[in-house]
């Protein structure tokens, strides 16, 4: 009796921590999730940085221009000696001292590189660099899917286990009015001290079940904050209440898939990479023109010798070329080039064929799954229904005698059973629409 009475105290607060949870709505864990997902914040990173390749500043587009500058000095001392020479008095001529002489040299120049024309390359190659961040953006989206499908898994198994601890709350609540009834009908003489042992091991067995599942409860809320990037002791509730999107629109999604689904729009923009790699190849076979130009400064200045005077010369020179380069044959490799960016482009036609029959084949198999589910979850509805209904009759007659315990139990178990198949084929449906939309591609097109 200790041990039961330590059972329903550590159920009573776990019972108070849970009431003190705010809601998390579905719309609000989707929000956190797009903001504050590092996988999500990875791919927006990534998207950004395809969206700076496909500037102008990477294209080779604009001209290249570098600039030049140096500076040198020099300071000599000399001593200049005339052996044999007189003066006009017949002295030996004295030795010319130059100290000090100093000669600086400055320059100063500017180079412009342009490329006129390479054959198309560069046009191609920017087509090729927009087509990627299109690419990008696409993977981007079905990272973004993923993790949205990700949460909404575990959010719905929160949903799950929330729904079966109120199912098993109220199996305890049953089973604990049972020890009441054993115990009073036991002091009046109307029952043996075994009904009150077989009531005390269904609560005892009761609040096992239902410490385990608040514990596989919590455990799963801790995933949804891993997911969310909360504090992983953050405490929610989540809204149990799900609606299933009508067949009409499940199936105007269908027809659609062949524009929306992501692994057949990432095909189409590989392929449109592919064709445009053989262009950026052909282009090898046509000539290149360039632009070069410079602007050149110089300014030499000199100390006096014995024998010149010091110079100064200031110097400016322009010059603008433009030239024509052909390659007329590279050994074969431009053709090379061509012949493998086709055979590439081949490749990936039929990869492309490939995903578009696996897509069909996933769309059929999901709908045929989310259909199947929803008609196990209907009828699993109906059971609970007719379980419930076979309880309340058990009840009444258990409480007027004529029925034993162990049949009311039976009764009490099924209806428990029945609850909790309900809302797992209520999930699994659920879970399967979810897996259907990421396949059409309209999972974040659609309002939870």
């Amino acid at each position: 009796m200790k041990n039961y009475i330590k059972v329903i105290v550590l159920l009573a607060l776990s019972t108070n921590a849970i009431a003190q949870e705010k809601l998390l709505s579905k719309s609000e864990a989707i929000a956190l999730a797009l903001e504050q997902n590092f996988g999500i914040k990875f791919a927006e990173n990534t998207v950004e940085i395809a969206d700076n390749n496909q500037g102008v500043l990477n294209t080779g587009f604009l001209p290249t221009l570098t600039g030049t500058a140096g500076a040198t000095y020099n300071r000599d001392d000399s001593t200049i000696e005339f052996p044999g020479q007189v003066d006009e008095n017949g002295n030996p001529r004295p030795n010319f001292e130059i100290n000090k002489a100093e000669a600086q040299r400055y320059n100063a120049g500017l180079n412009l590189n342009y490329i006129l024309f390479d054959g198309l390359g560069r046009r191609y190659n920017y087509k090729i660099l927009k087509e990627q961040y299109q690419l990008t953006e696409l993977q981007a989206r079905e990272t973004i899917q993923n993790t949205i499908l990700q949460l909404l898994s575990i959010y719905f198994e929160v949903a799950r286990l929330s729904e079966n601890e109120y199912a098993q709350k109220q199996a305890l609540e049953v089973s604990k009015d049972r020890i009441k009834r054993a115990q009073y009908a036991f002091e009046y003489g109307q029952n043996t001290q075994l009904d009150v042992l077989n009531a005390e091991v269904d609560v005892t067995n009761d609040s096992i079940i239902l410490l385990n599942t608040q514990r596989l409860l919590n455990n799963t809320k801790r995933d949804l904050n891993v997911v969310l990037n909360q504090g992983v002791s953050n405490l929610f509730e989540v809204d149990t209440l799900i609606s299933f999107i009508p067949m009409l629109e499940i199936q105007a999604m269908v027809d659609d898939v062949s524009v929306n689904n992501l692994a057949i729009l990432q095909t189409e923009r590989n392929l449109a990479i592919n064709e445009y790699d053989i262009k950026v190849s052909k282009s090898g076979y046509l000539p290149v023109i360039g632009l070069t130009g410079s602007y050149g400064w110089n300014l030499n200045q000199s100390a006096a010798s014995a024998f010149f005077p010091g110079t100064n010369n200031n110097n400016l020179n322009l010059a603008l070329n433009a030239g024509l380069t052909w390659n007329l044959f590279d050994g074969g490799s431009t053709i090379t080039r061509v012949r493998n960016a086709k055979i590439v482009y081949e490749n990936q036609e039929l990869l492309k064929k490939q995903v578009e029959l696996e897509v069909a084949r996933d769309i059929e198999n999901a709908l045929e799954t989310y259909e199947n589910r929803l008609t196990i979850y209907e009828i699993q509805e109906k059971a609970v229904i007719t379980n419930q209904n076979n309880f309340e009759r058990s009840r009444e007659q258990y409480q007027l005698g004529r029925i034993t315990s162990i049949t009311f139990r039976q009764a009490q178990i099924n209806l428990l059973a029945a609850q909790t198949t309900k809302n797992l084929a209520k999930y699994d449906a659920k879970l399967a629409e979810l897996e259907l939309l990421q396949l059409t591609g309209q999972l974040l097109n659609v309002e939870f």
